[in-house]
This record gives C-alpha cells, sequence and structure tokens, in this order.
C-alpha cells in the first residue's frame, strides 16, 4: 500500500491565535481547476465568497504564493487559507496557568470558555487565548473539557510529544477528579458506581443512556450537604465518554445545577449571558509525564459559586 505524503508545513502564520485552514485535493477528479473544487468543496461559505478569495490572493500554495484562480487541479496538492472569523462575545473571566515548563502547559479553564476552537467559538478559546498570551504557537490541547465546565486543562508545548500526552488520556493512565454541586437526596445510597452505555449522536445536542455494554463508568462520592437542600460531590471518571458525569448524575436524579441539557434542553442562552454556570469544576489532574517521568498533581484554584453562595448564583 502506497504511503500518503505528509503534508509540508504551513505557509501562513497564526491569526489571532488559530492555525490556518489546510485543504488537500483528492487523489482524482475531474475538476478543470484548483478553484472548481475549491467552489465545489466550500459551498457552505455563501455564493462568491471563495472566487473573492482567490481574486485577493487569499489561498496559497505550499510556497505561500497565492494559488492563481486558473490554477490547474493537482490531484494531492495542498492549499491554506485563513478563513473569516465570526464576531464572538469575550469570555470575560481570566485562564488561569498552573503549571508550565518546556512540554506542557497546564491551565485552569473558567466557566463558558471552549477549551479548543469549534463551531462558532474559534478565538474565544483557551487554546487561542493561551498562544496568544503566552507566545507558544505550537501549544496544542491533549484532551478536552466541555465548554460549559471549568477546571484542569493539559496543553503540550512540542508537537512531536503531542501523541504521548494524549495516550494518557486514551489509556486511562490520567487520575481526573471532579467537583459539583446538585439536589441532595437523603434516599440515594453513596458512594456508587454508575456503569452504563452512552451514546451521542452527530448534531445532537445530547447524549443518552442506551442498552448495551456499558462504556462509561463513574464513580460519585458525597463530599457534604447542607440544610437548604444542595450537595457538593466528588466525581470520578473511569472513562471519557462526552458529557459522562452529567449524564450520570442526572440518571441518579441529581442533575447538576445550571446545567442546559440535563434532565430538559433549556432554551438558548444569548451570547454573553455569563450567568449561572453549570456547575462542574474538574478539580484534579494526576499523571506520570511519559517525556520526564516527573510524578505530576495538579489542583484547580476555583471555587463553585452555587455553593460559596447559592443566592448570589441563582440570581446571576
Amino acid at each position: 500500500m502506497r504511503r500518503r505524503t505528509p503534508a509540508p508545513p504551513s505557509p501562513l502564520p497564526q491569526r489571532h491565535g488559530v492555525d490556518p485552514v489546510r485543504v488537500r485535493l483528492p487523489g482524482t477528479g475531474s475538476w478543470a481547476t484548483v478553484r472548481d473544487h475549491l467552489v465545489e468543496r466550500l459551498s457552505g461559505a455563501g455564493p462568491g465568497v471563495v472566487e473573492g478569495m482567490f481574486d485577493a490572493g487569499l489561498i496559497v500554495g505550499a510556497d505561500g504564493r497565492p494559488v492563481a484562480p486558473d490554477a490547474a487541479f493537482v490531484p494531492g496538492m495542498f492549499v491554506w487559507f485563513h478563513r473569516e472569523l465570526p464576531p464572538e462575545a469575550p469570555v470575560p473571566f481570566a485562564i488561569e496557568v498552573v503549571y508550565r515548563d518546556e512540554h506542557i502547559v497546564v491551565a485552569d479553564k473558567p466557566h463558558f470558555l471552549a477549551t479548543t476552537p469549534r463551531g462558532s467559538h474559534v478565538t474565544e478559546t483557551a487554546l487561542a487565548r493561551l498562544r496568544r498570551e503566552l507566545g507558544v504557537p505550537t501549544l496544542t490541547a491533549a484532551h478536552r473539557l466541555d465548554r460549559l465546565t471549568a477546571g484542569l486543562v493539559l496543553f503540550t508545548v512540542r508537537p512531536g510529544e503531542r501523541g504521548a500526552y494524549q495516550t494518557l488520556f486514551r489509556d486511562r493512565r490520567v487520575r481526573k477528579a471532579y467537583e459539583a454541586v446538585a439536589p441532595y437526596d437523603p434516599s440515594l445510597a453513596l458512594p456508587t458506581t454508575v456503569r452504563s452505555r452512552i451514546v451521542k449522536e452527530r448534531g445532537e445536542l445530547t447524549a443518552r443512556e442506551v442498552p448495551g455494554e456499558p462504556n462509561a463508568v463513574s464513580r460519585i462520592e458525597l463530599a457534604e450537604h447542607r440544610s437548604d437542600g444542595l450537595a457538593r460531590y466528588r466525581l470520578l471518571p473511569v472513562t471519557g465518554q462526552t458529557h459522562q458525569l452529567r449524564v450520570h448524575m442526572n440518571a441518579l436524579g441529581v442533575p447538576l445545577l445550571g446545567d442546559p441539557l440535563y434532565p430538559e434542553v433549556a432554551a438558548p442562552v444569548p451570547a454573553g449571558d455569563f450567568r449561572r454556570p453549570l456547575q462542574l469544576l474538574a478539580r484534579e489532574l494526576e499523571f506520570t509525564d511519559p517525556v520526564t517521568g516527573a510524578e505530576h498533581r495538579f489542583r484547580s484554584a476555583r471555587t463553585l459559586a452555587a455553593w460559596s453562595s447559592y443566592a448570589d448564583w441563582a440570581a446571576g
């Protein structure tokens, strides 16, 4: 089997901490020009947008030079361009660096800030912010937290080492502990381990539990409770399915405070509304560094607002 040619380095720098888009032309096709292919492939950009980018010289080849509008289609050719960035409501909370060395950065992410660029969240993401603030364009995320979840995220500095750190998460060699605020149910026997099969279909907002072999395992512990009917929980995920802790807490009858998806999908929150954050925090991260061998243990300094003052949190 013929080995696929690796992509050359990008001829375009990052913009606002965001990488340019790279497109590899198909190995076969009937397009006469590069433009013909991209107009079809990027049809969602809108009428005339791709043509305008060619005319403005915004689509470049591996040498960094603009690709001419009439350039012939070359199978396997790479081109790059910067997409038009949508306006984003600035997330008015700082991201704190907990630890940094020549291999990794561990950041304490606030609620509402996405980990990596995706969909309508591009420049207002932890990755883009850290690239800009630290001046490290090679920074990448080794894993992700939901946008609404706060807490610890591991980033890698050197592209060649990213796989080693990602493998830690894939092989479940990272110990993660979360903290959450939810209703207190005295009839709920805790600690308990929840096992279920969770699926999330592309395009759907929520994940759901279905019959079958469990692929999601979470240990749920009660840290403390108080007279106003709230409790603070310690959540220890063994696996890492999308929305796993939120789904499992909801299944136990104690959905997390501020959760807009479980048990019911709430009305969309307007952009720029940062009231009543989801009460879920990635509190601890512990692992053996696969590159240096160092034993790392990090702890978030953030607090969950509903536990500190439920009245203030509820009032927004």
